[in-house]
């Protein structure tokens, strides 16, 4: 339930939400909950609010800041970002600055005049900076139209990016009383969702909460096999996708992310070293090569970016074509928010992971290995037993992703026209499915791997009963495969009674099932920080033959198989004649010359839907601009006649 609201709001004279939602961002109607949230802040009440990326959050908090009196404080833990999302509201008229570290104390002082003056709309503040006195001193002098607090997940220690500044922000409530607040985030589990409420003392806010889907984005995830070369052939086959309305290729921008400095490291020069723009992004790097780094990936095409989970998070650029993970995310929150940074333009997008068998035992020992408490180790452990079964499954990946959060896939037309086309003898998807994931347009083999697991299971009950030994899953492999090396032969392994008995497995077969049988919990990873593997409770049901175990069989082992293809993703086809087409082109040419000039994202110059709308409109005067989505009072003025001329000559 909202604040009750006692006092009437103290408003500018901007005009309506809607009004400024034309004037300002050249936009006809707000999409989803965007107009009922804003109008919740308008009138002084909270708001929580869930979105998924690329759903349109930042206007619920730029508009209200618009209409109320006074500024608009927005609090992001993004100051690499800030200069961007500033330049991005400058581009439409809106008076926004920022505070941060990277500021000189003369741009600083600048800063703080225009505040106290009344001159800015919108000022963004990291919360780490809010906590300083000085800064609350500041805010206190000048007129506050709201608070946003952005990512908000990252106040909740069950959340995937805990940051400890966040928790300050509960003092919002006590010491201005009086201006509203919102608390934005593209992810959060339930529990999430509750601890964010609470710790921002948002109790008596109200929730808004959209679907977390994202139809655009296909999500394939692959079992490692050479993964860099893997990903080489990922990475061109989304190169070979994007192509122009005239069918040339559009070099494909894509972030792929590891958990290791020294991976990003190596995973960028070998890109480098097979002909593709790739550029190392961690926090290891100094500022400013980090900023230059950034600042390619946001002005030119096709730039790869390798990078920790240091960079994305915020990140605006909308025709990001694919994100990649080479390494096991730790949780589904984060796989969410990382996979969420692709087509944000609502184009088709691939989410693409490549994981193993040593992706769980590592991940396994960084949980035991852990500073943190048993309430903490516990939490990771969920979190990764919730990853692994979305890699895991057998049914569509988009239902089990949106189930994680709370939410019911509906279904959609493209999941009946996956079924139609289902391969005969193959496990069918759980109904709904979305027919946009791998194993919808590609529907994983199953078989029963009761007895694999029982030979593997028996291996480990044999060593530690008669050996008191344990091993990790390569030499336990070894075993069951009869392989004579120094390790074998050097404790006698050659003579347990399983050695030997599992030749109807290749190697790579093996590892999958160890993988699989860590996932659903029936060997677990020992404690002695050898990565080691112990059998659980639930291992003895197998063993006794009570419990049957189902397994998918890895895409790779099934030679001549369908597989999940990148969709062709013609940048400016949709909703545009064939005849529009060239000019189209000849716009874009023009918004990258626009762009480079003012030191600019192509994409605040205009977005292409705006690009294709011109195109296809193909106006001659300046009022046919007017009512273009993306083209406000701003932007007319500035690139209007620039427009006009570009159509002339095309």
């Amino acid at each position: 339930m909202a604040d009750p609201i006692v006092d009437a709001p103290v408003l500018s004279d901007a005009g309506t939400p809607l009004e400024v939602l034309h004037r300002v961002f050249g936009y006809s109607g707000f999409r989803g909950d965007q107009a009922a949230i804003i109008d919740q802040l308008v009138a002084g009440g909270d708001a929580v609010v869930l979105m998924p990326t690329g759903g349109g959050k930042s206007l619920t908090y730029q508009i209200p800041s618009l209409i109320r009196r006074g500024t608009g404080v927005v609090i992001s833990p993004l100051i690499a970002l800030m200069q961007d999302q500033v330049d991005a509201l400058r581009a439409v008229g809106v008076r926004a600055e920022f505070l941060n570290s990277t500021q000189s104390i003369d741009e600083r002082r600048q800063v703080e005049r225009d505040f106290l003056a009344g001159s800015l709309d919108l000022l963004y503040v990291a919360p780490e900076g809010l906590t300083t006195p000085r800064v609350q001193e500041l805010l206190k002098q000048g007129e506050i139209a709201l608070f946003a607090i952005d990512e908000a997940h990252c106040v909740s220690q069950w959340g995937h990016d805990f940051r400890p500044d966040y928790l300050w922000l509960s003092n919002l409530a006590e010491l201005w009383p009086s201006v509203p607040r919102i608390a934005l985030t593209a992810t959060a589990t339930e529990a999430t969702h509750r601890e964010l409420t609470e710790r921002l003392a948002l109790q008596n806010a109200k929730h808004f909460v959209a679907s977390f889907d994202r139809p655009n984005i296909q999500y394939r995830i692959v079992p490692k096999d050479e993964v860099r070369q893997q990903l080489v052939a990922f990475i061109r086959e989304q190169q070979a996708a994007s192509v122009d309305a005239a069918g040339v290729p559009v070099p494909a921008a894509g972030i792929v992310y590891a958990l290791s400095r020294a991976t990003v490291e190596k995973t960028a020069e070998f890109l480098v070293s097979k002909g593709i723009d790739a550029m190392p992004y961690h926090a290891g790097l100094e500022a400013s090569v980090r900023a230059r780094t950034q600042s390619r990936f946001l002005r030119e095409d096709g730039v790869v970016i390798v990078a920790t989970i240091a960079f994305g998070m915020g990140i605006d650029k909308p025709d990001v074509r694919f994100v990649a993970h080479v390494d096991l995310p730790k949780s589904v929150e984060g796989y969410y928010q990382e996979t969420g940074r692709a087509g944000r333009d609502g184009a088709p997008s691939v989410a693409w992971l490549a994981y193993g068998l040593a992706d769980v035992v590592q991940q396994r020992q960084l949980i035991d290995k852990s500073p943190g408490d048993r309430a903490f180790k516990q939490r990771m452990g969920q979190h990764l037993d919730a990853m692994l079964a979305l890699c895991e499954t057998v049914s569509c990946r988009r239902v089990n992703l949106l189930s994680y959060f709370g939410q019911e896939y509906l279904g959609s037309t493209a999941a009946s026209a996956a079924a139609a086309q289902e391969p005969t003898g193959l496990l069918p998807p759980a109904a709904p499915a979305c027919g946009n994931c791998d194993t919808c347009l590609a529907p994983p083999e199953t078989f029963d791997g009761t007895v694999p697991a029982q030979k593997l299971l028996s291996t480990v009950v044999r060593l530690k009963r008669e050996r008191n030994q344990q091993f990790g899953a390569g030499h336990l492999i070894d075993i069951l495969m009869g392989k004579v090396t120094p390790r074998v032969s050097q404790h006698g392994h050659d003579r347990l009674a399983t050695w030997g008995i599992g030749n109807e497995l290749n190697q790579a077969q093996w590892r999958g099932v160890v993988r699989q049988l860590l996932a659903t919990g029936l060997l677990a990873v020992s404690d002695d920080g050898y990565g080691t593997l112990v059998i659980t409770d639930a291992s003895t049901a197998v063993l006794r033959g009570e419990r049957r175990v189902e397994l998918r069989r890895d895409v790779h082992e099934s030679a001549g198989r369908a597989t999940a293809r990148t969709p062709r993703v013609r940048v400016g086809e949709a909703e545009l004649p064939e005849a529009a087409r060239p000019l189209f082109e000849a716009l874009r040419e023009w918004r990258a010359a626009t762009a480079r000039e003012q030191s600019v994202p192509a994409y605040i110059v205009f977005g292409d839907a705006t690009l294709r709308a011109v195109a296809a409109a193909r106006p001659a005067r300046l009022e046919d601009l007017e009512g273009i989505t993306g083209i406000g009072a701003k932007k007319l003025e500035q690139y209007g006649e620039a427009l006009l001329e570009v159509v002339a000559a095309a």
